[in-house]
């Protein structure tokens, strides 16, 4: 089975959930990793989790909401390790609750880190991805296909990544830079208890059931064999594909499951 010996992946929100484990996934399969994120003790925590493992990683602060900060990863990237071959625009939050109820600033929050990070990401990356020829992965969620009430600025940041990866794949062919969308379902993470500002709750409660949720390691190794395979879109889950299938074929059913489903009653 092919690994990423040799290689570097760059990858953002890597202190928990998918970037976590996918971090620990390539590092298994002798890559090296560039771990970017906001949360500096879990990087460090990981880094260490890493070289116990036999592998190199770089700790990297990184807020891809904020203007320079995935610039200066990207040249910390390329002085430690000289290259960059993968690069994973990972890192998002979830902003809940009706439109009513939400205001602009909500919106920009949500737009600010899951579709203008991803574009900070990306630009900053680009060079050393069209040097190494390398592998672009946007992770997006199957919410970039099936629209839920009182998920508006979620997925509207999903729908507008994936639009990006349809768009990115004409203009970085010619570079023989392939882009990969990763279109994840429930993946057992702390994205549900993280607020609408982008903090963290460990004790909210996931009310996604157990037997929904795919364990993040599992999930990893699955991104991390389409990275290789520089697959065109990975969707996560047997539940997320089934769900953009009837979509796509039987949008009619999908919209009275979610009727029935209540979610668009109530309040935030």
């Amino acid at each position: 089975m092919a690994d990423f010996s040799g290689t570097v992946t760059f990858i953002t929100g890597a202190s928990s959930g998918i970037g976590r484990a996918l971090a620990l996934e390539i590092a298994r399969l002798k890559g090296d990793v560039v771990l970017a994120a906001r949360r500096r003790n879990r990087l460090a925590i990981l880094a260490n989790e890493i070289e116990a493992l036999g592998g190199r990683a770089l700790p990297v602060a990184c807020d891809v909401a904020r203007d320079g900060d995935c610039e200066a990863a990207v040249d910390l990237a390329l002085k430690q390790f000289g290259r960059i071959d993968y690069v994973v625009a990972n890192a998002g939050f979830g902003v809940a609750g009706r439109c009513e109820n939400l205001s602009l600033e909500d919106y920009r929050r949500q737009f600010e880190t899951n579709v203008f990070g991803v574009i900070r990401t990306i630009q900053a990356a680009k060079p050393g991805l069209v040097e190494s020829r390398g592998c672009l992965a946007l992770v997006g969620s199957v919410n970039g296909y099936i629209a839920l009430p009182r998920l508006s600025a979620y997925v509207m940041s999903k729908y507008a990544v994936h639009g990006l990866a349809d768009s990115l794949r004409h203009e970085m062919k010619g570079h023989g830079v392939a882009v990969t969308l990763i279109v994840p379902g429930f993946i057992d993470t702390e994205i549900r208890k993280v607020d609408r500002n982008g903090v963290y709750h460990a004790d909210m409660k996931d009310r996604v059931p157990p037997w929904l949720r795919m364990p993040a390691d599992k999930a990893a190794r699955k991104i991390a064999q389409a990275l290789l395979n520089r697959r065109r879109q990975k969707i996560i889950t047997a539940h997320a594909a089934i769900s953009i299938l009837l979509q796509r074929y039987f949008p009619g059913l999908v919209n009275l499951v979610i009727a029935l489903g209540g979610t668009g009653r109530g309040r935030d």
